[in-house]
C-alpha cells in the first residue's frame, strides 16, 4: 500500500529567538492546513494511506474530521497511537513507527531541529523537509500542494537516485562516545545551562562547525556562509572560531538582524574526519540551533563529518522525473 508519513512538529518555529528577531511565525493552524493540502496533494495521485505523528494539540484529528467532513478524504488517514512525551521523543518515535509500518515517504514539518531527529534515528526512508521553525537551513519554504506531490512521485516510483539523495550530518563526540548528530551545524558555547535550548547570547559561542554554508542561509552556519561556500553535495564542510582574529563580517544569524563578528578565516573539514576541540571551560553543544549536549573543562569533542544523514527528495527534481514519465496523465 502506498504510504506517506507526516510529521508536523507543534512546537517548531516557538522559541525563544522569536523575541529577539523578526522570523517569520507559523501556528498549529497554518500547519494543519498545510498538511490538509500535502494530503489532498497526493492522494489523487494514486497514495493510498497517511500516517500523521499524534500531538498534544490533536492536530492529526483535526486534519481528519476536517477533510472527513468536506468530503474530501479518499484515502486511509490514521494518526499514530502511543503515549505523548510532548518533547523530541514523540518525533523519533513517530519516525520509528512510520518505518516499521512501510512508509514510502515522510514528510517532516519544523526547523532545522525536527529534522535533525530522522537524522539521529537513521530512518532508510525518504525525507521532505518542510521548513516552518525557526532555524531553517535544511528544510525548505514548500507549499503544502507541492510537497504532497513530490511524496507521491517516490510513493510510485521509489527511492530513485535521479531525486534522492544521501545527506551529509555531522557525528558528535564526547570523550570518545557517540553522543548526538547534526545536520547544518554544531556550536560550541561556554554558557553550562541548558536552559530554553536556543541560543541569542553571542558572546557565548566559541566555535561554530557545518556540514552545508551558503549566503542565502539565515542562522549560524551564516558566520561561514557570508565567507565560504560547502553545497550539500560537497564532500566537505567548514570551522570557524568566533571572537578571535582580526577579520570582521556582518552575518544574519537571525531574521532581520545583521550582526558584526570577528573571526578567524574558515577552515575546510574533509570528510571522515575527526576533528577534536578541547576545553578548558564548561559548556554546552548547540546542535541544529539547539542547546543539547553539556560539557566539562577538560573534556574532548570530537566532530566527524560523514555522508549519512537522511536520504533527502528534491522535491524539483521528483518533480521532473514524473513529467518525463508522464506521471499526471490521466
Amino acid at each position: 500500500m502506498k504510504t506517506i508519513g507526516i510529521i508536523a512538529n507543534p512546537n517548531s518555529g516557538k522559541d525563544i529567538r522569536r523575541l529577539f528577531s523578526y522570523a517569520l511565525t507559523i501556528g498549529n493552524n497554518e500547519k494543519a492546513n498545510m498538511v490538509e493540502r500535502m494530503i489532498l496533494g497526493a492522494q489523487d495521485l494514486g497514495v493510498e494511506k497517511f500516517l500523521v505523528m499524534p500531538d498534544a494539540y490533536n492536530m492529526g484529528a483535526s486534519i481528519k474530521n476536517t477533510l472527513e467532513n468536506n468530503d474530501d478524504m479518499k484515502s486511509e488517514l490514521h494518526v499514530l497511537d502511543f503515549p505523548l512525551k510532548n518533547s523530541w521523543k514523540d518525533t523519533v518515535l513517530a519516525a520509528e513507527q512510520m518505518e516499521e509500518a512501510g512508509a514510502d515517504c515522510i514528510i517532516v514539518l519544523g526547523g532545522d531541529g525536527t529534522s535533525r531527529l530522522l537524522g539521529r534515528v537513521r530512518t532508510s526512508v525518504p525525507i521532505i523537509s518542510v521548513s516552518t521553525g525557526t532555524n531553517n537551513v535544511y528544510p525548505e519554504f514548500l507549499e503544502g500542494t507541492v510537497a504532497g506531490m513530490a511524496a507521491a512521485v517516490v510513493t510510485a516510483f521509489g527511492p530513485k537516485t535521479e531525486y534522492v539523495h544521501r545527506d551529509k550530518m555531522m557525528e558528535i563526540y564526547l570523550n570518545g562516545d557517540h553522543v548526538d548528530v547534526a545536520l547544518v551545524d554544531a556550536v560550541v558555547t561556554s554558557n553550562f545551562f541548558v536552559g530554553s535550548r536556543a541560543i541569542w547570547d553571542l558572546d557565548e559561542i566559541k566555535e561554530v562547525m557545518v556540514t552545508r554554508a551558503h549566503p542565502s542561509a539565515i542562522g549560524f552556519s551564516a558566520v561561514i556562509g557570508v565567507q565560504a561556500v560547502s553545497l550539500p553535495e560537497d564532500d566537505f564542510g567548514y570551522r570557524i572560531k568566533l571572537h578571535e582574529g582580526t577579520k570582521k563580517t556582518l552575518v544574519p544569524f537571525s531574521p532581520g538582524k545583521m550582526t558584526e563578528v570577528s573571526t578567524q578565516a574558515p577552515v575546510r573539514m574533509e570528510l571522515d574526519q575527526t576533528y577534536v576541540v578541547k576545553t578548558d571551560y564548561a559548556g554546552t553543544l548547540a546542535l541544529d540551533g539547539e542547546r543539547t549536549v553539556t560539557f566539562k573543562a577538560g573534556d574532548t569533542l570530537g566532530f566527524v563529518l560523514r555522508r549519512k544523514g537522511p536520504s533527502r527528495v528534491d522535491v524539483s527534481k521528483a518533480l521532473e522525473f514524473a513529467v518525463e514519465h508522464d506521471f499526471f496523465a490521466r
